[in-house]
């Protein structure tokens, strides 16, 4: 299934109550246009579910990894490869197509869909610039 049908319309917010995108054309960046100011996801908004920053490019050890399996619109592979750990059931076999939550260091600037990972083992997870883990969205207003 398509990430993007499964997570509402929008608006979404960060831990801290930032908007992070108003709909789901502006969170995946459906044109040009929209990728270039539709979210507002960065090192300083992509925070973890307690507000607190994750480890990006730059930083030591670097987690800006998020699983995804997705491609940079916010939809399913239809390739039929599995992009997706075997439905994120698997830590031995496959591999996951990752975003990075700074949407830096990669050839595109997505944060849903910029490489894949070397397998869907933990030290393999970790070893391409993530610690496993997958991006969450609060739909709602501000607390």
């Amino acid at each position: 299934m398509n990430a993007r049908d499964r997570i509402g319309t929008g608006p979404w917010y960060s831990a801290k109550d930032g908007r992070a995108a108003q709909n789901v054309a502006d969170l995946h960046g459906d044109t040009l246009e929209q990728a270039r100011l539709g979210n507002s996801l960065t090192k300083a908004t992509a925070l973890d579910e307690k507000g607190n920053p994750v480890k990006d490019f730059g930083d030591m050890p670097n987690q800006h990894d998020m699983l995804t399996g997705s491609m940079p619109d916010g939809r399913a592979y239809t390739d039929g490869m599995d992009h997706t750990c075997n439905n994120w059931t698997s830590n031995s076999t496959g591999a996951a197509q990752v975003g990075h939550h700074d949407r830096t260091a990669g050839a595109n600037t997505s944060w849903n869909s910029v490489h894949s990972s070397r397998s869907c083992s933990q030290q393999d997870l970790v070893a391409t610039g993530g610690a496993g883990l997958f991006y969450r969205f609060a739909i709602g207003a501000p607390r």
